[in-house]
């Protein structure tokens, strides 16, 4: 059996979306609009595929070619007969359902990769003799010798995603280091291009001089077209001495699918904010232009209070190594009306509330640009995983001028986080009730906090292309050092640029921060419905949740590489580090052994001292990350943020051996099953599945009901054309990594 860091349970959890109320109330028109954007967002998402690993896309087709020609329940049937027991068939539904949840076979929170757990010749079997093998023999064999050995092997470098010899990852090829990331990023700067909807191809010519690709997602790849932003850097250039050619036409044929979707919304669209949004989005997928994004991202801005809200894309940046390129999303939803209205009445504070964090006025934006803030019932949300609040666009220029939006996912804060008393770990016997009541309602209060008023602060300085800056250099002081700015962001520059692989970790942490430092604040307590003693409830269980996630965040650490895999729990562990360097027994993290006779460990956060103790060195490290981040001092950033980052086995807490507890405890993270939706004449009805790993498989083989041979063709094709870049993909390339 595999390590159980590398395997999905069969107890897994299992939950699902419920969003059927919502959609009852949307009108035919709104309903219509929602399905084809939901078309859109699924087609896209399976470029996700192919930017995880070289196997995903052979291992999507051959588990859907299986459960298209037989369902669970039929397959189970033929499993048994070949010898697999019940156990070992359910791994395998895991298994799959894994596969579909996160779009491919690493889990989008951790980057871990996952493999079956049940022995590979029993599998082959299953596959081999399947109907789907009966039906179309040579094409289900072809996918298992293509994909059946790297499906199961957990070699060093195949664990993790990661650049050089750290893990294997399809935003670069196999032999990019983190030098040519850097190098890329610098050249893309030089020519003001985005990285979002970038991959990096590198090939070293017979001289052993490196060749680098930068290719641009998009419908149209080197044939003519009309000229647009993008024709003009469609060519060959030498940076420092290398060649580089920027090219288009990555998943060209996905996103014809995606385009082809928006245009049908296009006809339901509720205003012209909508309808431009989606004219510029189609400009942007068929041209590869992030600035035709952009524009659409503006008008989305602009659509206040939308019934049915969504945003589609390259959105977040986590997954890349070097953290400049954009993972594709979708999501569509529906408007919850009751819970938006507390968080518009945070919107109304806001101003107020900004002038409580602890930095000068001159670090924050010149005017506060008031966004939409809602509650979503999600309907769809395609991508690798379902994240609990959004604060979007990411584009620093737009947020620093045009504004952003936030909303709280509510329909999946109430499954994916919800927590039963008998698999709560690492808290004392008498914190655990008060912890279930108060967890949703204090996440509730974290989410609003951290989505509006965490990524929603604070400015960066900047020098634009014509030498004017953003702020008085005479007049703004530095409040860590008493002395003018010195550093700034200059043209082209963003923060996911300059900051690369700490820019999504260290953003993570600062929102968060500032959600437990404001929600000491009276006044934000009583918009959400809490005074007196249950006011005091939700900071305290707000604070505690904070400290046990910190606690479990080391499931994400790997002490081999010295290195973090998940931006948002390496913030939640810098969290508690700089809470627990604040003394005075605010924390205290004890090693127990529990009933089982295994270590345990159980964490106790002294209520009294969260004002006293935990609020002025809150205080001081949030003052520190924004004056950091304001003035793009990447070395200070750096120092501070790695320094707190850095987990060793020193005591009193002696965080190596924490780690081994927590592995031995941990819980997996539950996958979610959506529905579908359907169009039938004029109608559109909502399609929904059980949640277990049977239902998740069967929701995504109803998914493409028209063209899935199709698309698993397709997928297989482009991950076929670029199989060269990653022969060998156990081989770490030379050179630093």
């Amino acid at each position: 059996m595999a390590d159980t860091q590398y395997i999905l349970p069969n107890d897994i959890g299992v939950s699902s979306l419920d969003c059927r109320e919502a959609f009852r109330l949307l009108s035919p028109t709104e309903r219509l609009y929602a399905h084809h954007l939901s078309r859109a967002a699924w087609y896209g998402g399976l470029a996700v595929l192919l930017q995880t690993s070289p196997e995903a896309p052979y291992i999507y087709a051959l588990l859907s070619r299986l459960f298209r020609a037989q369902d669970p329940d039929q397959l189970r049937q033929h499993a048994l007969a070949e010898g697999l027991t019940e156990e070992e068939y359910q791994a395998f539904l895991v298994y799959a359902a894994g596969v579909y949840s996160n779009m491919g076979n690493y889990k989008s929170f951790g980057d871990t990769k996952f493999v079956p757990n049940l022995p590979k010749e029993k599998l082959e079997r299953v596959i081999l003799g399947s109907e789907a093998a009966q039906q179309h023999p040579e094409e289900v064999r072809g996918l298992w010798q293509t994909c059946g050995e790297l499906m199961f092997s957990l070699e060093p470098r195949l664990r993790h995603l990661g650049l050089g010899k750290e893990g294997i990852t399809t935003y670069f090829s196999g032999n990019c280091t983190m030098e040519d990331a850097k190098l890329a990023q610098e050249f893309l700067d030089s020519q003001n291009l985005s990285a979002y909807n970038t991959r990096l191809f590198k090939e070293v010519d017979g001289e052993g001089k490196p060749h680098y690709e930068v290719r641009l997602a998009s419908v149209l790849g080197s044939e003519p077209s009309l000229d647009s932003e993008v024709t003009s850097k469609l060519k060959s250039y030498e940076f420092r001495g290398s060649p580089f050619q920027v090219t288009r036409g990555d998943y060209a044929p996905i996103l014809q699918k995606v385009v082809e979707q928006l245009e049908k919304a296009k006809a339901y669209a509720a205003n012209s904010h909508q309808g431009q949004m989606l004219a510029q989005y189609i400009e942007s997928f068929t041209q590869g232009s992030i600035e035709a994004h952009k524009r659409g991202s503006r008008f989305w801005i602009q659509d206040k209070g939308p019934i049915v809200e969504s945003y589609i894309g390259f959105i977040e940046s986590y997954r890349d190594p070097f953290g400049s390129r954009g993972e594709f999303e979708g999501f569509v939803a529906v408007v919850n009306k009751a819970m938006s209205a507390k968080f518009e009445r945070l919107v109304a504070s806001a101003e107020q509330l900004l002038k409580e964090l602890p930095w000068p006025p001159t670090f924050e934006k010149d005017k506060f640009l008031t966004p939409d803030f809602t509650s979503l019932d999600v309907l769809t949300f395609a991508g690798s995983g379902i994240p609990a609040g959004i604060n979007i666009p990411n584009y620093d220029d737009l947020r620093q001028t045009e504004g952003f939006k936030n909303v709280s996912l509510g329909n999946v804060l109430a499954v994916a986080y919800a927590t039963q008393r008998e698999k709560l770990t690492f808290l004392e016997e008498d914190d655990k009730d008060l912890y279930i009541l108060w967890k949703g309602p204090s996440f509730d209060v974290q989410v609003g906090l951290h989505e509006l008023l965490g990524h929603g602060s604070g400015k960066l300085f900047v020098q634009d292309e014509k030498g004017a800056f953003n702020f008085d250099q005479e007049t703004v002081i530095n409040p860590e050092t008493g002395e003018q700015i010195q550093s700034w962001y200059r043209s082209g520059e963003t923060w996911d640029s300059k900051f690369s692989t700490i820019a999504s970790s260290y953003e993570e942490c600062r929102a968060e921060s500032v959600g437990l430092y404001l929600c000491l604040h009276p006044q934000v307590l009583e918009i959400f419905g809490f005074e007196g003693a249950d006011a005091e409830d939700v900071i305290y269980v707000n604070w505690l949740n904070m400290v046990r996630a910190g606690l479990l965040a080391l499931e994400f650490y790997t002490p081999e590489a010295f290195n973090w895999r998940q931006a948002h729990m390496q913030a939640r562990f810098v969290i508690l580090r700089v809470l627990l360097e604040a003394g005075e027994g605010l924390i205290t993290i004890t090693p127990t052994t529990g009933s089982d006779g295994r270590p345990d460990a159980r964490v106790r956060l002294d209520r009294s001292k969260i004002r006293s103790v935990g609020k002025p060195a809150l205080e001081r490290f949030l003052r520190r990350l924004q004056v950091l981040k304001s003035t793009g001092d990447v070395a200070g950033g750096r120092a501070l943020y790695e320094g707190y980052a850095a987990v060793t086995d020193a005591p009193p807490e002696c965080f190596l051996t924490l780690r081994d507890t927590v592995l031995l405890r941990k819980e997996s993270r539950k996958l979610i099953v959506q529905p579908n939706t359907r169009l039938e004449g004029s109608d559109v009805q909502l399609l929904e599945y059980e949640a277990s790993a049977a239902g998740l498989i069967r929701s995504f083989s109803e998914r493409f009901p028209e063209d899935g041979p199709e698309l698993e063709e397709i997928l297989t094709q482009l991950a076929t054309a670029d199989a060269r870049f990653w022969k060998g993909p156990s081989e770490a390339p030379s050179g630093q990594a």
